[in-house]
């Protein structure tokens, strides 16, 4: 090997630091919201939702700070294997059933219990050989039309279940399409009583919103968003009034500052205007992170933790934000894109995903697979 070829190794080797963006996971504020759900509903058992790979934060990272939840909901059976694998011993429920028949026999193998929304899941049960009867919870669509049986026909689910030796208990669930808004749940609620009088078996009712504003008795309850640090009513109320915490931060560095004179533009399509003399910063963040391409002017955005805004597109790899209000940022200065900044500054993921026109649950459910997660 010649002296060029042993220097070109030695840059390739040196030059393996990082681009300068990561998503943090925080168990123990996982466990303060899980916390606050239980605070909320005393007398009924907690499910943790961890569908969607944990909505995102990923199950092996979020199950630490939520191994104190009664039992895990989720929705897909390899999912379900990973809580497995992690010596999780309780109850698991898959929250849309099973998909196939045979679907069922890893639901005996691993003691999954799994809603029952339709009348072939029911068949593929009656058809199943299993010396281990099943733990089924029966779903109405008392209103949010997704899943389950009407009112009218839920009693004959109940009965055509419970006849069948494949079938343990039948636990009774409905969701709620308002609980977050101002048309509540009284409709429901009453709905799903009315067509379930007299019928055995608890109840799960409650998801997040219902939890958090409703207090309706329910002897399971399920917690999803608020578990991760969203406000599953924003903006009515943010984390804040709720105390919840961030389980996620999004963060990255500033690579470069650019200094605009008056007309300058920033960015595809040159949607911002320099209307005076400005100083911006350039981020290593874009949509193929994860963060929201249709993001709106003044996204806000932490700079060395004092809130700011975005200027102009983003890009695939970048965007850009003003640094007015920072005017000692510089190359390397710590841009919070959402959750926990330095100096105990805080930026709620409801604030950015209300900015860009959309919901918590999608930013964290979008952070892509290139962003190193800790």
């Amino acid at each position: 090997m010649g002296p060029l070829s042993g220097r070109r190794a030695h840059l390739t080797q040196a030059c393996t630091v990082p681009r300068p963006i990561e998503a943090l996971i925080h168990p123990e504020a996982l466990a303060h919201n899980l916390a606050r759900a239980r605070a909320a509903a005393p007398d009924a058992q907690l499910w943790a939702v961890v569908k969607a790979n944990a909505y995102g934060h990923g199950i092996e990272r979020a199950f630490p700070g939520l191994r104190s939840a009664d039992g895990f909901a989720l929705l897909d059976l390899a999912e379900a294997e990973r809580l497995r694998a992690l010596d999780w011993r309780g109850p698991i429920l898959l929250l849309e059933g099973v998909f196939d028949p045979r679907d069922l026999e890893l639901c005996s193998r691993l003691n999954l219990w799994h809603v029952v929304h339709c009348t072939e899941q029911i068949d593929w049960l009656a058809a199943h050989k299993t010396q281990q009867p099943h733990r089924v919870f029966l779903k109405m669509n008392s209103g949010m039309s997704r899943l389950g049986f009407t009112p009218q026909a839920f009693r004959s689910a109940w009965v055509r279940l419970n006849a069948l030796p494949q079938v343990d208990e039948i636990t009774l669930v409905t969701h709620f399409s308002d609980a977050d808004g101002p048309r509540g749940i009284a409709h429901q609620v009453a709905t799903f009583e009315a067509a379930s009088a007299d019928l055995p078996g608890e109840r799960s009712l409650s998801n997040s919103a219902a939890i958090l504003r409703h207090g309706v008795r329910s002897d399971w309850v399920r917690a999803g968003i608020l578990s991760y640090g969203s406000a599953p009513d924003f903006p009515e109320h943010d984390i804040r009034h709720w105390n919840l915490q961030p389980a996620m931060t999004l963060r990255s560095r500033l690579i470069a500052t650019q200094q605009l004179q008056p007309g300058d533009t920033v960015g595809y399509g040159s949607r911002y205007t320099a209307t005076a003399p400005q100083r911006i910063g350039i981020v290593a963040c874009g949509y193929a992170d994860g963060y929201p391409r249709h993001a709106g002017p003044d996204t806000p955005v932490l700079v060395d933790g004092v809130r700011t805004g975005t200027v102009g597109r983003v890009s695939m790899d970048m965007l850009a934000v003003d640094l007015t209000p920072v005017p000692a940022a510089g190359v390397g200065s710590e841009v919070t894109l959402w959750g926990n900044g330095p100096h105990g500054s805080l930026l709620a993921i409801d604030d950015v995903a209300h900015a860009a026109g959309t919901i918590g649950y999608e930013l964290m459910c979008a952070v892509a697979p290139r962003v190193p997660v800790k």
